[in-house]
């Protein structure tokens, strides 16, 4: 009798002692007090959620709104792309940007891209420090041949800072001027016209070494009008119906400006 009683006594409780085994589908799944698997929490972090705040609650909470991921905008793969593209399709843009027959942003709407405007101002750069320098040799050997010519390395400073800055600062700025007329625009494709605008400066430039100003003036002044005329003709484009003749009067001059820039400080 006290055998049998003795056997009959739970052991579950005992230390050493081995728990039942419960069947797969006697297990209980494991879900979060917001509802969600806890299989999600295996990636990390969560797909467009950032670490929830102190005391925020669950990141899983079904009234939990994804935000917009800035990181991008400092990630080079978010720009590659706009680096996708043809050369035909580059050089045919080249060639609309001197002679437009149409819309330019409705040539560039379905793949705008940044490989052809990083292209034509990283060749113009040099161009302009180069020619410049040999345009400076060939009116020093006309004027005076005994004279000491001397490389101006400034040259490269000086291009750098002014097509790099134009080509960057100038559609930024009119980006965030068209916002704030509530006129919505695209940073990027503006970046790309404003870009294969100084396209025609490039075959200028090689024009501009004749040591002869006054046909070195009328080069820059017929580029300059080109240029202008198909930056200020594409922008309409954002501003029809709209009083923003100031923008599209101001573009034009800044980009003829440009042209007179580059004749005074490397040509002259």
């Amino acid at each position: 009798m006290e055998e049998e009683g003795y056997g009959t006594l739970p052991t579950s409780h005992l230390l050493g002692s081995v728990p039942a085994v419960i069947s797969d589908e006697k297990k209980p799944s494991l879900i979060s007090e917001g509802g969600a698997s806890a299989s999600n929490f295996n990636v990390f972090p969560p797909a467009g959620r950032g670490h929830p705040a102190p005391g925020s609650g669950n990141p899983s909470d079904g009234n939990d709104q994804s935000q917009p991921d800035w990181k991008g905008f400092f990630s080079i793969s978010s720009y590659s792309p706009f680096f996708n593209v043809d050369t035909d399709v580059v050089v045919d843009r080249m060639i609309s940007s001197v002679f437009p027959k149409s819309n330019f942003f409705s040539k560039i709407d379905a793949n705008p891209d940044l490989y052809g405007p990083v292209w034509i101002s990283t060749t113009l750069v040099f161009m302009l420090a180069a020619l410049g320098n040999t345009a400076t040799y060939m009116i020093q050997k006309k004027s005076d041949p005994t004279k000491a010519w001397n490389f101006d390395v400034g040259y490269f400073n000086w291009s750098a800072s002014v097509i790099y800055g134009y080509s960057i600062l100038v559609p930024l700025g009119f980006y965030f001027l068209l916002q704030y007329f509530g006129t919505q625009s695209s940073l990027v494709r503006f970046w790309c016209m404003w870009g294969y605008s100084l396209f025609i400066f490039i075959p200028s430039s090689l024009l501009l070494i004749i040591p002869v100003e006054f046909l070195r003036w009328i080069i820059i002044l017929l580029a300059g009008s080109a240029s202008s005329w198909f930056v200020s003709s594409n922008l309409k484009y954002y501003v029809e119906g709209i009083d923003r003749a100031p923008l599209v009067v101001g573009a034009l001059v800044l980009q003829f400006a440009l042209a007179v820039f580059i004749k005074v400080l490397f040509f002259d």
